[in-house]
């Protein structure tokens, strides 16, 4: 057993003065086992370069190269430079009223709405509640003033305007443009009018 213990001091003897104590700082350039993508053969923005031809860094996509999210005939996501108005909101200087016309979703209603639903729970429920009054589980225990979506009806506050709240955000809500997908953000905007449209009383 005693053999077992010199045998353990030595190696952290070893590991110790190899590499040092944890958090100690060296002047010399650090030993790496594994260096990864630490050094890499690359060349910075608007750089030259003597590996090609003109002598310029900054290369042109491959011919017939796709971003990722987007499909051969230039359709899907949307990185901002859009103006459509299934990626604004709005047509011209005004917002826009019912779902976009190049909306996948919206060719299949019931679909839309069981996507809207399903979108919704996830992202809008915790704080609007499940019936979109304002009342859900953050606004009960965290005692946030939360909108009740019932009070903007598509007369008032357009689609447009819906879909750019949820977007940018407004208020104590933050933006979630870069956390629900563009389809998925008509598709809540589709289910909130449907339980607005629950709620109205019937003659």
């Amino acid at each position: 057993m005693r053999y077992f213990f010199l045998a353990f001091t030595l190696i952290v003897i070893l590991v110790v003065s190899f590499f040092g104590f944890r958090g100690q700082k060296f002047s010399s350039t650090p030993l790496r086992i594994f260096p990864d993508m630490d050094d890499q053969d690359r060349i910075n923005t608007q750089e030259e370069s003597s590996f090609f031809k003109d002598g310029m860094g900054s290369r042109k996509p491959v011919a017939g190269t796709i971003p990722r999210g987007f499909n051969p005939d230039g359709s899907g996501v949307s990185f901002g430079n859009s103006e459509s108005y299934l990626h604004t909101g709005t047509i011209g200087d005004a917002y826009g009223t019912g779902m976009p016309e190049d909306l996948e979703l919206a060719k299949n209603p019931e679909a839309l709405l069981r996507h809207g639903e399903d979108r919704y729970q996830v992202s809008c429920m915790p704080c609007h509640g499940e019936a979109g009054n304002g009342k859900g589980m953050a606004s009960v225990v965290g005692k946030i003033q939360t909108a009740d979506l019932k009070n903007f009806p598509s007369e008032k506050y357009p689609d447009g305007k819906m879909f750019e709240v949820i977007t940018k955000g407004k208020g104590l809500m933050s933006g979630y443009g870069y956390n629900i997908p563009v389809d998925d953000r008509w598709a809540i905007i589709a289910y909130v009018r449907a339980l607005q449209t629950a709620d109205k009383p019937t003659e």
